[in-house]
């Protein structure tokens, strides 16, 4: 008696389907023996034909299918898959239970995200047993940052309820240190510092050690190296010579390496330099030696006057900071070359176009900003910080349209929750809290914009795609201003904002900026969507799990295209999996690819036009990364970054494919030799795929 029904875990009766037993095996071979999975048709077969043995008078569970896969996976010696089978299989359950508790709809937390929330996020006794749920984190965050409403006379019962809500539903998530830290001891709730270092072996060195403060709490650090004298010049109190910035650098860098390893994520860091030093050159080319430097970051900063000189095609003066004077001249255009040159290589330098950054500095009487944090999206100003979080795009679609009240409606929260961790932050040092509190900061943004495209069936590589962009952050930028504005006439405006340029523009606004496209990466892996405003990476690919596990992962999106259109199947998935691309598979619609395009399908330029329509109305910057297939030439990098200088945006990064001896990302076709699809680490969700930045907030 063939089988013909199957009870799910709800106790509906559904129609048995034994193709989806056949692709469960073959994601099982996959993920476990990186191979192509033939042998699922004849598995499946065995497992249907005990079925039809066991369940001649009832009808089998979901449960009873499983059980037969694992005993059959055994009994043809394939103990390992049936291991991964049944794990994943638990990891599922366990997922299925919190989503009922957390009340969290499609798409569904995946493994990847439990494993990263057990790994790095839920809190952990002195044995490192985990000592809360999900549940209980968001509800540790929710409380924390509500308590501040009492502070202010307010209830604060509505505010964690409110904030509660968003998180647990996905819709919102602040950045990494406030999911860490709120509620605890140690309560440093920022993601994003800037450092003042100068001239002096003391100020140096201080900065190291509150470098290492700031990096043991899960915050990264910025710092500007133009004020230290160039390698070579003199040192007047030892008749000694100085060794330059680049040098000093590794300080900071070996720092980090050892802090790292105690720390809730590993450290990064951002290094500045301008671009008239007279050490610019060694600045620009430190990277290219692999390893050196590898926990930072770096960008030159660029001025008006430099582009100028390079339109004009001529020489400007390197500038020693200890005495202001000129050292020596330099053809403008062979310093660009060289920066484009060294990006095409390694990826770095990326550029910061400084003066850009200055004409939107909302206290220019306060300071001017000289550094950004480690991903470059948030300019600061010395001792500054500022604290992110970002709302989930994809969320805020309804039946194949944009849900604008469900948007205003999550600006609105999201304001009140990030400014409130302003006031319940603990800060490493009396420095950073003072011009924080004065300036009160927040850093709203966005994620799974790419999955909020796909829902609406538009081309990321678009004008569409970008007419749309600019609608999505002009409203969001205004609904945030108008949030700071109502709290700022309930409790005040930010210190310095009658210094500020918002005193002639508004009566009062709470905070000197609201507004931050930062990269995400683990807290988008939680929340389930697309990294920023970044494209999809891979549609379907191999997960490299925290704890050494493989998962083989499909874009849920695209899985439930698929099915819906009736051309899934787990063969077509790992066909996929070598590329990550659907466009070249000729199962797949052309209407689909259209949609479904990768970081690696859309040509550099729209990269950085996507950066620019985001840009134009973002407070602060955007992080954005244009990612390069292996093949980019030197002139593609030209183009990105004087299109990018063009668009005003305020700063640019690329990332040719293969350009880093380690990344986070392979691309299947081209490291053929050790894998055969494209694997991803656990934290990786699109962006920076390098490990100098692998899971920014």
């Amino acid at each position: 008696m063939s089988i013909t029904k199957i009870r799910k875990r709800d106790g509906k009766i559904i129609d048995f389907d034994s193709s989806k037993i056949k692709d469960a095996i073959h994601r099982a071979f996959i993920a476990v023996e990186l191979e192509n999975g033939e042998r699922a048709e004849n598995l499946t077969k065995e497992v249907v034909k005990l079925l039809e043995e066991r369940f001649r008078e009832k009808i089998p569970s979901v449960e009873d299918v499983q059980d037969i896969v694992i005993e059959v996976l055994r009994k043809n010696s394939y103990e390992k898959v049936a291991e991964e089978y049944a794990s994943y299989r638990k990891k599922k359950d366990e997922i299925r239970e919190l989503k009922e508790k957390l009340g969290i709809v499609e798409p569904k937390l995946t493994v990847n995200a439990l494993e990263v929330l057990n790994r790095r996020y839920l809190l952990k006794d002195e044995t490192e047993r985990i000592v809360e749920t999900p549940a209980e984190m968001f509800e540790r965050i929710a409380k924390a940052i509500a308590y501040v409403d009492k502070l202010y006379g307010e209830d604060p019962s509505e505010g964690e309820k409110i904030f509660y809500e968003m998180m647990t539903r996905l819709e919102f998530i602040p950045n990494s240190p406030t999911l860490f830290n709120a509620g605890t001891e140690l309560g440093q709730l920022s993601a994003c510092f800037v450092l003042p270092v100068e001239d002096s072996l003391e100020s140096i060195f201080t900065a190291v050690k509150n470098m290492a403060l700031i990096e043991k709490s899960g915050g990264g650090v910025g710092f500007d190296f133009s004020r230290l004298r160039p390698n070579g010049d003199i040192v007047r109190s030892t008749k000694g010579v100085a060794s330059g910035p680049v040098s000093f650098m590794r300080v900071f860098d070996t720092a980090t390496e050892v802090i790292k390893a105690g720390g809730k994520r590993r450290g990064a860091m951002m290094g500045i330099l301008r671009i008239d030093h007279p050490d610019i050159i060694e600045f620009i080319t430190s990277k290219q030696k692999p390893g050196f430097l590898s926990n930072f970051n770096i960008s030159v900063a660029v001025t008006d006057d430099f582009m100028k000189t390079l339109q004009e095609e001529g020489e400007y003066w390197l500038i020693n900071p200890r005495n202001k004077e000129k050292v020596r001249k330099l053809k403008a255009q062979n310093v660009w070359n060289l920066i484009i040159k060294s990006a095409w290589m390694s990826g770095d330098p990326g550029v910061i176009f400084i003066d850009e950054i200055n004409r939107h500095n909302p206290t220019p009487a306060v300071g001017r900003i000289e550094a950004t944090n480690p991903c470059g999206e948030q300019p600061l100003l010395p001792y500054e910080s500022c604290n992110l979080g970002s709302i989930n795009l994809s969320r805020m679609v309804d039946g194949g349209k944009a849900n604008w009240e469900k948007l205003r409606e999550t600006v609105r929260n999201a304001v009140h929750f990030l400014d409130n961790v302003i006031d319940a932050n603990k800060y490493p040092l009396k420095e950073i809290e003072a011009i924080t509190r004065a300036n009160r900061k927040i850093g709203l943004g966005v994620m799974g914009f790419a999955d909020m495209l796909i829902k609406l069936g538009v081309r990321y590589d678009s004008e569409e795609a970008l007419e749309l962009a600019g609608k999505i952050m002009k409203f969001i930028d205004e609904e945030a201003h108008k949030k700071s504005m109502e709290i700022a006439e309930e409790r005040g405006s930010f210190p310095n904002f009658e210094n500020s340029i918002w005193k002639d523009k508004y009566k009062a606004m709470r905070n000197a900026t609201v507004t931050t496209i930062a990269p995400t990466g683990s807290i988008s892996i939680i929340a389930g969507c697309s990294s920023g405003i970044e494209p999809i990476f891979a549609i379907s690919f191999i997960r490299n799990v925290l704890g050494g596990t493989r998962l083989f992962e499909t874009n849920p999106l695209f899985e439930m295209t698929a099915k819906e259109r009736g051309f899934y199947s787990a063969k077509l998935l790992e066909e996929i999996a070598k590329t990550g691309s659907v466009q070249k598979i000729d199962e797949v619609p052309e209407d689909v690819k259209k949609v479904f395009v990768t970081a690696l399908d859309i040509k550099p330029e729209w990269h950085v036009r996507m950066q620019a329509a985001f840009q134009k109305y973002t407070d602060n910057a955007v992080s954005k990364t244009v990612n390069m297939s292996a093949d980019a030439t030197v002139e593609d990098v030209r183009m990105v970054y004087e299109l990018a200088s063009k668009l005003k945006c305020k700063g640019v990064t690329v990332f040719r494919y293969g350009s880093k001896p380690e990344q986070v990302l392979y691309i299947g076709e081209i490291k053929t030799r050790e894998r055969q699809f494209v694997t991803a680490e656990s934290e990786y969700a699109g962006g920076c795929p390098t490990k100098t930045c692998p899971f920014p907030d």
